[in-house]
């Protein structure tokens, strides 16, 4: 696409803002029924198809019966967005948990804004609205993250300045993906928090990962807890071993040195090292005459 293209919408100033955008793949023209664009209407339920870009595939079922109740009470009080795709046909853009709930509660119509937008706006949209939502998993967060980045082919920094997120914080989210399944959908559960997920991820070996994972549930670790065991893994067998046998080497050469030293000269030898790490070699002399000696043999050739 060349750069006198129109410009997309920028991400990080929310949905309102996207939805003033005049970016479109149809015009007003193609709908017989277009004075609703850009209004809230009521929309028959059945005439509404779910978002194929949205990142969130997860929904408690227990949640959404509470939220199909308060619907049934209250009915909704925030409407869905949703474009419009012909007559009488629209797809969700955001709000697929009232959506749902709605089906549950057995609406017929429900409120929504009416928009009209391509595919690239739209999926921006939709990642942008739910990156937004408290109720989001670190999971689907992360995942709305990846498509952001490679799909609307932004670098971490230029996601980070649209949303208006540190970098660090979309890092954190995009590195849990390498995580084995079994922990990603933990996180997706709600069994162990970010915290858990983002200490397991500082683990190399998987199936090390996974058996501290079983550890976190069995055991119900605290996320300091984990991070404990983490560090007191980082010094494997291997570095311990070695760090030993240097230790052993070091201290073998010095009672080797200050032996040696001492039946030179005849007079007691003492390694003197403080926790700086410096110190000083001590020859114990008797007298004047004494320590001449000691010189004495020092010098000699």
């Amino acid at each position: 696409m060349s750069s006198n293209s129109k410009k997309r919408p920028a991400l990080g100033k929310g949905l309102s803002a996207l939805l003033e955008s005049s970016a479109t793949d149809i015009t007003s023209r193609d709908l017989s029924d277009s004075s609703v664009l850009g209004s809230v209407a009521m929309l028959p339920i059945t005439a509404i198809e779910a978002n194929p870009f949205n990142p969130r595939t997860h929904f408690e079922q227990e949640a959404l019966e509470e939220l199909s109740a308060s619907i049934a009470q209250h009915g909704i009080i925030q409407p869905l967005t949703v474009r419009k795709l012909g007559r009488n046909k629209y797809q969700l853009i955001s709000g697929e948990r009232r959506f749902k709930a709605s089906q549950l509660a057995g609406l017929k119509e429900i409120p929504a804004y009416i928009r009209v937008a391509n595919d690239q706006t739209m999926l921006e949209m939709a990642l942008v609205e739910n990156i937004q939502r408290e109720d989001l998993n670190a999971i689907e967060v992360a995942l709305s993250y990846q498509r952001l980045i490679q799909e609307c082919r932004l670098t971490q920094d230029q996601l980070a300045k649209q949303i208006s997120k540190s970098r660090t914080s979309i890092t954190n989210h995009l590195r849990l993906l390498k995580l084995p399944a079994p922990i990603q959908l933990a996180v997706r559960e709600k069994e162990i928090s970010m915290g858990h997920a983002r200490a397991l991820v500082a683990i190399a070996d998987e199936k090390n990962q996974l058996e501290l994972f079983d550890r976190i549930i069995n055991e119900k670790l605290s996320v300091r807890e984990v991070e404990k065991i983490i560090k007191g893994k980082s010094d494997t067998p291997e570095k311990k071993t070695k760090k030993s046998t240097s230790d052993a080497h070091v201290t073998r050469a010095q009672s080797q040195f200050t032996e040696s030293l001492s039946d030179r000269v005849s007079a007691k030898v003492q390694i003197k090292k403080q926790s700086t790490g410096n110190g000083k070699v001590i020859i114990n002399f008797n007298s004047e005459v004494d320590l001449n000696r000691i010189i004495e043999i020092l010098n000699e050739e």
